[in-house]
């Protein structure tokens, strides 16, 4: 993938995001409350997913960078540093509540405002995160996935169409593609995702590359 296709990916997985957003403001059952994901409610869950703009924004830096760490060494230094679920959660619920009562305004003028800092952007702006640093190019594949699977589980939670952009879908599937691959061999993991992938067999419940 170029970063040119990166980038539009990213501006395509965002506004559906948004578009979805204003769809579950009228979609039955209503109730922003009701639930979406594990113990997260819809709104909660799009609290969560809106982080995956609002971190672009906090992280990137004014410089550019050198940097060759790439997409899965992201992956691999959250899992080596995985934050407690029950802070992760509640993140998510205060980013949610963060949006304010009109939800599918809020999350539009985030939308907006982040996808054109990154179209502004170059591929080696430098990302500042807690846990390093990335170019630009590299962190913003993990936000497409972010966005576009979390954007999946609000739909599939409202009963909406699943059909999500061509570009966005791309992107996440070549970041599964690399998490897939990253799978330990002595762990286990190997036959697992040999037999499912291949369809001889379905993933254990609950089993993720995450």
């Amino acid at each position: 993938m170029t970063w040119t296709s990166t980038r539009d990916a990213f501006a395509t997985a965002a506004e559906w995001f948004a578009t979805t957003v204003a769809a579950l403001d009228s979609a039955e059952p209503l109730g922003w409350d009701r639930p979406a994901l594990g113990e997260w409610s819809r709104s909660d869950l799009v609290g969560h997913t809106v982080r995956a703009l609002t971190t672009v924004e906090q992280y990137l830096d004014e410089g550019t960078t050198t940097s060759t760490a790439t997409t899965i060494d992201y992956y691999r230094v959250v899992r080596s540093s995985r934050a407690d679920p029950a802070a992760v959660a509640e993140r998510g619920r205060q980013a949610g509540r963060d949006l304010g009562t009109d939800r599918p305004a809020s999350v539009a003028v985030i939308v907006e405002r982040v996808v054109a800092q990154v179209r502004d952007a170059g591929g080696d702006r430098r990302i500042a995160a807690p846990m390093g640093e990335w170019a630009l190019a590299a962190y913003l594949p993990t936000r497409v996935f972010e966005l576009t699977v979390h954007t999946i589980d609000l739909r599939v939670a409202a009963g909406l169409d699943l059909d999500p952009p061509a570009a966005a879908s791309a992107e996440a599937l070549r970041v599964l593609g690399l998490l897939v691959g990253d799978a330990d061999p002595s762990s286990g993991d190997a036959p697992v995702l040999l037999r499912a992938l291949t369809g001889r067999a379905a993933l254990p419940s609950g089993w993720s590359v995450l």
